[in-house]
């Protein structure tokens, strides 16, 4: 008997969908991928020229339009611009009416919250975003999740905090005198190992549960301060000074991230989708990188 193969279609085949694409090698899935032109040579899959938001649905590439009619399975992790979803505003219809659908994940971010002094939030708090950035993803959420409610899409929203894994850690930052111990008191961030997250994303592609939003973190929120002073540990080198987060030259993006303070709660993933976390906080995901010599 012959396996049923899947397509996936991967809007941003970026740090993420690249980790995707890495957990599903081997299965029988077919994947292709987008970015902004111009295409850089040497990726591992089919990648398509799409410049989200500046194509409208009349001018959209034949090859983009048959890659969404094929598609079985769509992950979108292409941001926001202003308060509309680019993807939807130039795909829209086609994605209305792709026939194999079974399961759209949409990348959003735990930044929907807002601040909230520290206290634990879950699928269940409503999404009241302090930022601007924050409020662009909950319009596109909206938006996404209008396709479910009036189009019966296969919509699922996973609202992600900071990303972290091979090449993009604390530790890479270490090794190229990148990193800071800014201390703001009482300050915590989430975060998730890009391995986990592939393991999510697929883990809820095999359960598919439309209108579903989950958020996607490890077990510990930690100050940013002692996620540095570890990595110092473990390659054995002096943690740089610690700075007041009033006299830190931050950029305004950055400091706009320490304007909010939560604990993302990760119960549903668990719960729902089965999962047990390969790197359940911080220094279990440094640990291993360290090990495999994959920081940088």
């Amino acid at each position: 008997m012959t396996a049923e193969k899947f397509h996936l279609l991967c809007l941003g085949y970026g740090y993420t969908a690249r980790h995707v694409r890495a957990a599903l090698r081997g299965r029988p899935w077919e994947i292709t991928g987008t970015l902004r032109p111009p295409l850089k040579q040497g990726q591992d899959i089919p990648i398509l020229p799409f410049d989200a938001g500046s194509d409208e649905d009349g001018n959209i590439s034949p090859a983009i339009r048959a890659a969404v009619k094929k598609a079985t399975h769509i992950l979108s992790a292409i941001p926001p611009q202003g308060v509309h979803d680019p993807v939807l505003h130039s795909l829209g219809e086609a994605i209305r009416r792709a026939e194999n659908l079974r399961w759209i994940g949409y990348l959003s971010t735990t930044g929907v919250y807002g601040d909230r002094g520290g206290a634990w939030v879950d699928e269940q708090t409503p999404p009241a975003p302090t930022t601007e950035r924050g409020r662009s993803r909950a319009a596109a959420e909206r938006e996404w999740l209008d396709l479910y409610l009036c189009d019966n899409a296969p919509v699922h929203i996973f609202r992600l905090p900071g990303i972290y894994g091979p090449g993009r850690n604390a530790l890479t930052a270490v090794r190229a005198g990148r990193a800071h111990r800014i201390v703001k008191p009482g300050q915590v961030f989430s975060r998730i190992h890009v391995e986990d997250l592939a393991r999510v994303l697929i883990a809820s592609m095999n359960r598919p549960r439309p209108g579903a939003i989950y958020n996607v973190c490890d077990d510990l929120p930690a100050p940013p301060q002692d996620v540095t002073a570890y990595a110092c540990s473990l390659l054995e080198v002096p943690p740089p000074p610690a700075i007041a987060f009033e006299e830190a030259d931050l950029s305004p993006m950055a400091r706009s991230f320490y304007a909010e303070n939560k604990r993302v709660r990760n119960d549903l993933i668990k719960r729902e989708l089965g999962i047990a976390l390969a790197y359940p906080d911080y220094r279990a995901g440094l640990e291993a990188l360290f090990r495999a010599g994959d920081f940088g």
